[in-house]
């Protein structure tokens, strides 16, 4: 039934996932060194960080990571498709820790990209509130995955009754 907790938490987390999908993550200024970073973004322009690019003052796109716009599609897709297998709850937590495992995966991914990818290029690395959001995701989906099991285990207790 669609009107559990877990549904609730579940909701969230395809709602923070999405939101981190459409907001920048991170902003990044160049240092003053004459690289093809600089020459591309401009000395002193700021740089914000998407999923999939770098945009610099809304001028330039530069492709940059797929493995975090990867990552965190999968992710929202599989949390969407999590919220409508309430009938099958062994799956949904399977999907559930599967879901929270690719976050983790994706906070990883962030931090080896801004402080071992890009650091040497830019000289400040300033994280944005939106990165926090599939962190929230990950609290969301580990409260949804404990919703689930407290249903099965009060379904396997009525079973024993019966």
């Amino acid at each position: 039934m669609l009107q559990r907790i877990q549904t609730i938490y579940l909701l969230l987390a395809f709602a923070f996932c999405l939101a981190c999908l459409c907001l920048p993550i991170a902003h990044f200024i160049p240092g003053d060194e004459r690289g093809w970073m600089a020459e591309l973004f401009g000395v002193y322009s700021q740089v914000d960080m998407y999923n999939l690019w770098l945009v610099s003052e809304g001028k330039h796109v530069f492709y940059y990571c797929p493995v975090l716009m990867g990552l965190l599609v999968i992710t929202t897709g599989l949390v969407f498709i999590d919220i409508w297998l309430f009938k099958h709850r062994a799956l949904q937590m399977r999907v559930a820790t599967f879901c929270m495992i690719l976050l983790v995966f994706w906070h990883i991914a962030y931090g080896i990209i801004c402080y071992l990818g890009i650091s040497p290029i830019f000289t400040y690395i300033r994280p944005n509130w939106a990165a926090a959001l599939p962190f929230a995701a990950l609290i969301m989906l580990y409260l949804a995955f404990r919703g689930i099991l407290k249903d099965e285990m009060l379904v396997r207790s009525l079973d024993r009754l019966r």
